[in-house]
């Protein structure tokens, strides 16, 4: 494959390794990312970066100014997940139960990597945000800067963001305008029947069965009550009753999440999953309440910095190695918040196909070295192509 990668990047890739390797050897949960805060600050301080701590408690921003001009922000993810790592990597986890199975190590160095180029090669005229956001697995990390003030204390015009992705050949990507990440809303519902002795359920309402007609019955509801054109998910992930072989319990606890890219077909998902687990749970004499806990929105790329986006990975990569027109996941990512409050853009990376086809959560997951310079070179197109001297 012919790449374009930022000239002298070579350079740089065996100390970005020891970066990656160092921090996906700690890896850090949501808002405890403090080892990997430091890390990064003072990575960004010995580039010679304006740098900010604080933000999200435990966030980092660095600030890289040259001249008048436009202002972007670059941001990667920190966080680490709650899962146990089966790599067997020198460099494996080394702490128990948690483990950098979605490559936000990756992700944190290409961004280093990009402020150090940008720093001794500053081809640009403007300034350039370097936003190192935590908690983003499930916690919404991006929700608490963007509240905090990130685009108030840092004014940006336009802000982007990356992914690595499994099942991508590395030295790809993809790159649309419109949705490309689900919004995501997680619940909880409970049905309260009336206990009774597994061998006499005539005296009881068991809520056991009616939890069954529920869930089947929600099935229905993105076949039949939402437009074929539009998407939709509902998944159960989760059902708590009972303690005991011989008695049928009181209550149902039911937990999982929806799925839709616009907001007005989730609410809808939404209104339908509670008028029909009602209508059920009162023929069968139940009661029925449903809790809705995080939201996230759909992550939608703006159609200028989409454009621009795909121009800087043409650039490293080759036209013919950009998909403008990648299938929307059903997945969901917390960058749609500063997607909601700026324009910009989020692209997937490929990857590679994993150790054994490993993809992202995976315990055996990891990310691809191979991508690193590749990440670098289109932050630094990116930088040059916007802001251009």
């Amino acid at each position: 494959m012919s790449l374009n990668l930022a000239p002298g990047i070579e350079d740089y890739i065996a100390e970005m390794t020891a970066w990656r390797h160092d921090i996906h050897a700690h890896p850090e949960t949501a808002f405890e990312e403090t080892r990997t805060s430091a890390f990064v600050a003072e990575k960004l301080k010995n580039f010679g970066l304006e740098v900010h701590t604080g933000l999200a408690k435990t966030g980092v921003v660095g600030v890289l100014r040259n001249g008048e001009g436009p202002t972007i922000g670059v941001r990667a993810d920190m966080d680490a997940l709650f899962v146990e790592e089966q790599t067997g990597l020198d460099y494996a986890s080394t702490y128990p139960g948690k483990m950098h199975a979605c490559g936000h190590d990756g992700h944190t160095t290409m961004v280093l990597g990009a402020a150090k180029y940008l720093c001794e090669h500053p081809n640009f005229k403007g300034s350039v945000v370097f936003i190192f956001q935590p908690a983003e697995e499930g916690e919404g990390g991006a929700k608490v800067m963007v509240e905090e003030g990130l685009f108030d204390k840092f004014p940006m015009d336009a802000v982007y963001g990356l992914h690595n992705w499994p099942g991508m050949d590395v030295g790809t990507f993809a790159v649309t305008a419109g949705p490309i990440m689900a919004a995501y809303t997680s619940f909880e519902a409970e049905i309260i029947g009336h206990g009774a002795h597994g061998g006499m359920p005539h005296l009881g309402v068991d809520p056991v069965v009616i939890a069954a007609q529920v869930i089947s019955a929600w099935q229905s509801i993105v076949s039949r009550s939402i437009d074929p054109q539009d998407a939709g998910v509902i998944s159960v992930t989760q059902i708590h009753a009972g303690d005991a072989y011989n008695v049928i319990p009181d209550t149902v606890m039911m937990k999982g999440a929806l799925r839709s890219f616009r907001e007005d077909v989730g609410e809808k998902l939404w209104q339908h999953m509670n008028d029909i687990a009602n209508g059920i749970c009162q023929g069968y004499g139940a009661r029925f309440a449903l809790e809705r806990h995080r939201s996230y929105p759909a992550t939608v790329n703006s159609d200028t910095e989409s454009g621009l986006a795909a121009m800087a990975a043409a650039d490293v990569v080759g036209h013919h190695n950009v998909d403008h027109h990648p299938v929307p996941t059903m997945g969901a990512e917390d960058f749609a918040y500063m997607l909601h409050a700026r324009p910009g853009c989020y692209v997937w990376m490929g990857n590679g196909p994993g150790e054994g086809g490993c993809m992202l959560h995976n315990p055996k997951y990891d990310f691809n070295d191979e991508a690193l310079a590749i990440g670098v070179s289109y932050w630094v197109k990116l930088v040059e192509n916007i802001l251009g001297d």
